[in-house]
């Protein structure tokens, strides 16, 4: 990891509703290595959503600038590729077409899209449904679809936006597991915000604890847990005294977001 992939440089964000104005981020600055594995936490309404947003392309700032190797983001990134905390399927197609989306859009053929769709299908042990619809599937095989869908367009970013907030422990646990063997069998480079310190320290290389609205850096943590990182790794006296320090850092901020 010796070049910046992602550069955020003095970034603010502020949105008008009617007569309220409400300033997202402020002065916010970040790089990303390209390889690298980075988490967002912070407490609700810190703007991390925002900021993933605006690398993504979805949003502009207010001021200061967004590079994606070097270059400014000033539209929809198709260099980065999105996973929502909703699943975000096509509910009348099934889940190679799901996949397989984004090569029918570059005008792949139907049968060398279905050959690289069956690839990520199987990555994540989903071969088996890949003639099911949305609908027919559970939250945690949804989740899967939805990160193959993103895999496939073979993208330089991966934005991950709390996509596994909403399932259960144990699929969670498994999904995360998944998308850490993807990563570095692939060297994908992501940004991954959430609210479980956890989930940071098992997936990151590094956590950036963001302040309450407005949000900026806090702090940077670099995560020198050894990998691989399993359930096993949650009882390591070194990964219950790195939690603590980070939720040490968070529990200011969280006490500001609710008071």
């Amino acid at each position: 990891m010796s070049d910046v992939v992602i550069r955020v440089e003095n970034v603010s964000k502020v949105y008008k509703r009617r007569k309220e104005t409400v300033v997202a981020v402020k002065d916010l600055s970040l790089d990303v290595q390209r390889g690298e594995v980075v988490c967002v936490a912070g407490a609700s309404g810190c703007g991390k959503s925002t900021l993933l947003n605006m690398i993504a392309g979805f949003l502009h700032p207010t001021s200061g600038k967004i590079l994606l190797d070097g270059k400014p983001i000033t539209k929809i990134e198709p260099r980065c590729g999105m996973i929502f905390q909703s699943y975000a399927l096509f509910p009348w197609m099934n889940v190679i077409d799901n996949v397989a989306f984004g090569y029918r859009i570059k005008g792949v053929d139907k049968k060398g899209r279905y050959e690289k769709a069956r690839h990520w299908i199987e990555i994540v042990g989903l071969q088996e449904f890949e003639n099911a619809y949305p609908k027919e599937l559970s939250g945690g095989m949804q989740q899967r679809v939805s990160l193959c869908r993103a895999l496939a367009e073979e993208p330089d970013i991966l934005l991950c936006g709390e996509q596994f907030a909403a399932l259960d422990a144990m699929t969670r646990q498994y999904l995360e597991q998944e998308l850490v063997d993807i990563v570095h069998q692939y060297g994908e480079t992501v940004l991954f915000i959430t609210h479980s310190i956890d989930e940071a320290l098992i997936l990151s290389d590094r956590v950036v604890v963001m302040s309450s609205r407005p949000g900026r850096v806090k702090t940077i943590l670099k995560n020198d847990l050894p990998r691989p990182r399993t359930m096993e790794t949650k009882l390591d006296s070194r990964f219950l005294e790195m939690r603590q320090k980070v939720w040490e850092m968070l529990r200011e901020e969280v006490v500001k977001s609710i008071v």
